[in-house]
């Protein structure tokens, strides 16, 4: 029987967290692990704060304080928030630990020894106005890749690529503003290279990794794999363990990665059994799964398994089920642009399961998706009309006519007929969980519930109390019974619910395998009844996008203010919208992106010429679906480059949110260049 480890990408501890960490990374893993958990599986879940790196030091700068000082803040406050939203680490560790020091540097010289760490001589940019060589993070600039101007000199988050600082155009300091230039230094690298075929065939044994993932790596391997440096000239972090790397510390991705294995080790040493980690780590039963965003692929499924390779003896990852970014109002969430619902704003106006219900169904499993706080009203109140409307006839009824006990009855074809669609959707259901499919799982979940109400309502025992007594006993023993399996349905997704559910029904046990069954005993006495879900009125929110999270950090609860209403705060004035060229376009030729597997490389005629426009259509229609259509056109957008093309255009298209997009088509008797009003 294979056991798991599950991970959650190691949070920056430079700022409080928002919804966009908790849907990517931690909410997934606390459903799945939660669930194993109910299944009896020998499961554990690592995770801690990831405190090293130029976003802490870039944070204290801000602040006036020691990177210790805020690493030592933010830990305590994401470690609160996350038990407040009932994330279930079994182990939250930090990484400015000096245990972790000592791991992630005898990593360093194992593979130092085994020749996959080399020394290098390399050009750096360096700011004389600052006096310091600058890590990639104290270095903007324009992305050679898609022309954005908000590039930094380790990614570009508008297309995701990971850049080196001196791919960057027009590169500044992000401190002073001021051109660095060049000078030479000398740096420790991993020999990513070497890993290159080994790693190609490992990818491609894969099985049910989401194919975004595994088209990612594939992208980093068609390009090569090169060395990449490993150390940096800054004085806070993992100091490099050789004498002539005095100043040097560890690279933040290289030892970050290591901090799920030393959280591992700390767990155990605390419990007295400090080489219980190898079972884990070491035997090769153990299913290793990360669940991270799409923007940490790159370390989790190409560098992370080499280095586990070049150390020998390691599991390596299982499945890597990365999600896309919970955007609002189509801007990713981010703590340092202060464009974030943050989660301790949020809890302290409002309990953690409806936020963790409305996260889980709307999950960015296979594409972005947008938070709006009138989404959240709707699955606020969902819970309530339909979940807490069921708890709360049932438990009230019998109250009232059982004397607060399980009734004794004996069931009819109907009843044993809705258990058994219990038995049936908890298998369905979990075999969802385990392909990393929440979202239906949670859609399934409250289709269960539905069907609690449809009975009840069917059942009609306000009537039967006085007519058939023993149909009345019948028809609330079986929704008694439903309830305590939605109790464990639910308990995944709304662990606090369903305590308060096992309080009112007596029953604690989380057992997958009681889903279905009769397990409340006749005659067992209930708690008193409690609303579960209070409903919620339009402009319950405005508390909660006004407040900054009392941390002392910069929130910029301005900006989150505009753009979370997505109503008022973003209204246009109408000279503004005139300004937008709407047009109708023909699109005359359609051809694959070379570089990107989602994005069509179109040639549309707008009346004043043919444009060519990139767009990612690949993954909902065919090219002859497209090919002669009229469409809307943005025409005058300034031009981008998306994987090293052109697009000069935008073309509209609507989302259902749930996986489809239709193109936004112009009547067929409109003329290209045509202007749509």
């Amino acid at each position: 029987m294979p056991r798991y480890l599950v991970t959650s990408a190691l949070p920056y501890a430079n700022g409080p967290l928002h919804l966009g960490h908790l849907a990517g990374a931690y909410l997934p893993a606390d459903i799945y692990v939660r669930y194993l958990r109910s299944c009896g599986e020998d499961v554990l879940y690592m995770c801690g704060s990831d405190e090293h790196g130029v976003p802490i030091t870039i944070t204290a700068e801000k602040m006036g304080l020691s990177p210790q000082d805020v690493v030592d803040r933010f830990h305590g406050i994401i470690e609160e928030d996350f038990g407040n939203f009932g994330i279930s680490f079994d182990n939250f560790s930090r990484t400015s630990y000096s245990a972790h020091h000592r791991f992630a540097q005898g990593v360093f010289l194992d593979l130092l020894d085994k020749g996959l760490i080399v020394p290098r001589s390399m050009e750096q940019l360096y700011c004389e106005s600052c006096s310091r060589f600058l890590p990639d993070r104290y270095i903007d600039g324009t992305c050679p890749r898609c022309g954005s101007e908000e590039a930094r000199g380790d990614q570009c988050e508008s297309c995701g690529t990971w850049l080196e600082p001196l791919e960057l155009t027009d590169p500044r300091c992000s401190v002073c503003g001021a051109a660095p230039v060049v000078r030479e230094t000398r740096h420790w690298f991993l020999r990513l290279d070497s890993f290159q075929q080994w790693l190609q065939q490992w990818l491609d044994g894969r099985q049910g990794w989401r194919e975004g993932v595994l088209s990612y790596c594939r992208g980093w391997l068609k390009d090569g794999l090169r060395e990449r440096a490993i150390t940096r000239d800054i004085d806070w972090g993992v100091p490099v363990p050789l004498e002539e790397a005095q100043g040097k510390v560890l690279y933040v991705w290289f030892e970050a990665l290591l901090g799920y294995i030393s959280s591992t080790r700390e767990y155990f040493r605390r419990r007295g059994e400090p080489e219980g980690w190898k079972r884990y780590w070491q035997d090769q039963e153990t299913r290793l799964v990360h669940f991270i965003g799409k923007d940490n692929i790159v370390f989790h499924a190409v560098i992370e398994p080499s280095v586990l390779h070049g150390l020998g003896d390691y599991v390596l990852p299982w499945n890597v089920p990365a999600n896309e970014f919970l955007n609002i109002s189509g801007r990713k969430q981010s703590t340092s642009r202060g464009t974030a619902v943050w989660m301790r704003s949020y809890l302290e106006s409002l309990p953690a399961d409806p936020m963790r219900y409305a996260l889980a169904i709307n999950a960015p499993e296979h594409r972005d998706t947008d938070f709006s706080w009138d989404e959240f009203l709707a699955r606020n109140n969902e819970l309530a009309d339909v979940l807490g409307n069921f708890a709360n006839r049932t438990l009230k009824f019998a109250q009232r006519r059982f004397d607060g006990m399980v009734p004794d009855a004996e069931y009819g074809p109907e009843e044993e007929a809705l258990l058994e669609g219990a038995r049936a959707a908890g298998e369905e259901i979990g075999g969802l969980i385990r392909r990393f499919r929440l979202k239906e799982a949670c859609r399934q979940a409250m289709a269960l519930a539905r069907k609690g109400n449809v009975y009840f309502d069917r059942a009609k025992p306000w009537k039967t109390a006085k007519s058939a007594p023993e149909r009345c006993a019948a028809s609330i023993s079986c929704c008694l019974q439903l309830l305590d399996s939605l109790r464990v349905l639910f308990e995944p997704f709304l662990p606090f619910t369903a305590e308060k559910l096992g309080e009112m029904l007596d029953s604690r046990e989380l057992s997958w395998s009681s889903i279905g069954g009769r397990n409340l005993t006749a005659g067992a006495a209930l708690g008193e009844p409690e609303i579960l879900f209070e409903k919620l009125e339009p402009g319950f929110e405005a508390e909660i996008i006004q407040r900054e999270p009392e941390d002392g950090s910069e929130g910029g609860s301005e900006d989150v203010d505009s753009q979370e209403k997505g109503g008022e705060g973003n209204l246009l004035d109408i000279d503004t919208f005139m300004n937008v060229d709407l047009r109708v376009g023909l699109v005359r030729k359609v051809e694959d992106h070379p570089g990107a597997d989602k994005l069509y490389i179109m040639k549309v005629d707008t009346g004043d010429r043919v444009r060519q426009i990139v767009a990612g259509l690949k993954p909902y229609m065919p090219p002859e679906e497209l090919l002669g259509s009229r469409v809307v056109v943005v025409r005058n957008l300034q031009p981008v480059r998306l994987r090293g093309e052109v697009s000069e255009g935008m073309i509209l298209a609507s989302d259902d949110g749930e996986g489809g997009v239709r193109l936004v088509r112009a009547s067929e008797a409109a003329s290209p260049g045509d202007r749509v009003r």
